[in-house]
C-alpha cells in the first residue's frame, strides 16, 4: 500500500515537473510583442508641449509619439525581436497619440481684430484672406452686416486661418483636456459618512 502511494506521488510530482516544463517553454515561445500589451500593463509618458503652441512638439501629420513603460515584472518581445524583462523604469515601446495642427495664429487674436477691426478687413487680412481683407475695406465691412456675420463666424470657429491650420488657444496657462475614466484613472474609495 505504502509503494502504491509513493509511486503514484511521484508520477504526479513527475506529471506536475512535466507541466510546469511545458507551460513555461510555451510562454517564452509565444511572448507577445511590447507594442501590444493591454490597458493595466504599461504606462505611457506625456508628450512634451510647447507652450506657445500648447501642442506637443514633435507633432506631425496629426499626431505625436510618446514613450510608453511597460509595468513591472512584464516580460514582452521588443521591436527589435528580443525579449527583455521590464522594471517599470525602462521605455518599451512608443505610442501614437492625436495632436492638432497649429501654424501661430491665434484665437484671440482673430477675435479681437473681428470684433475691433472688422469693418476694415484686418480679421481677414490677419488670417490669409487679403482678397476678402480688401474687399472689407473698400465696402466697409458690408455696410457693417459683413463685419458681424464675420465675427459670429469667426467666434464659433467656423472660418479659420486659410492655410488650412487650427488656431492656437490658449487655455490661460494650462492645456483644456477632457475628463474620462480608463484604467489608468486611480479611483477613490467612498467612505459614507
Amino acid at each position: 500500500m505504502a509503494a502504491v502511494r509513493r509511486s503514484s506521488v511521484l508520477f504526479l510530482t513527475f506529471c506536475l515537473h512535466v507541466y510546469k516544463q511545458h507551460a513555461y517553454c510555451s510562454t517564452t515561445d509565444n511572448m507577445e510583442p511590447c507594442d501590444q500589451l493591454r490597458l493595466g500593463q504599461y504606462l505611457c509618458k506625456g508628450p512634451k508641449v510647447d507652450e506657445s503652441t500648447q501642442e506637443p512638439e514633435n507633432c506631425k501629420d496629426m499626431t505625436a509619439w510618446v514613450e510608453c513603460l511597460p509595468a513591472p515584472n512584464i516580460s514582452c518581445r521588443l521591436a527589435n525581436g528580443s525579449e527583455f524583462k521590464f522594471s517599470g523604469e525602462e521605455v518599451g515601446f512608443n505610442k501614437t497619440t492625436p495632436c492638432r495642427n497649429v501654424s501661430g495664429y491665434s484665437y484671440k487674436v482673430a477675435v479681437a481684430l473681428s470684433l475691433f477691426l472688422g469693418w476694415l478687413g484686418a480679421d481677414r487680412f490677419y488670417l490669409g484672406y487679403p482678397a476678402l481683407g480688401l474687399l472689407k475695406f473698400c465696402t466697409v465691412g458690408f455696410c457693417g452686416i459683413g463685419s458681424l456675420v464675420d465675427f459670429m463666424l469667426i467666434a464659433m470657429q467656423i472660418v479659420g486661418p486659410s492655410d488650412g491650420s487650427d488656431y492656437i488657444v490658449d487655455y490661460y496657462g494650462a492645456r483644456l483636456t477632457r475628463l474620462s475614466i480608463n484604467n489608468e484613472t486611480f479611483r477613490r474609495t467612498q467612505f459614507s459618512p
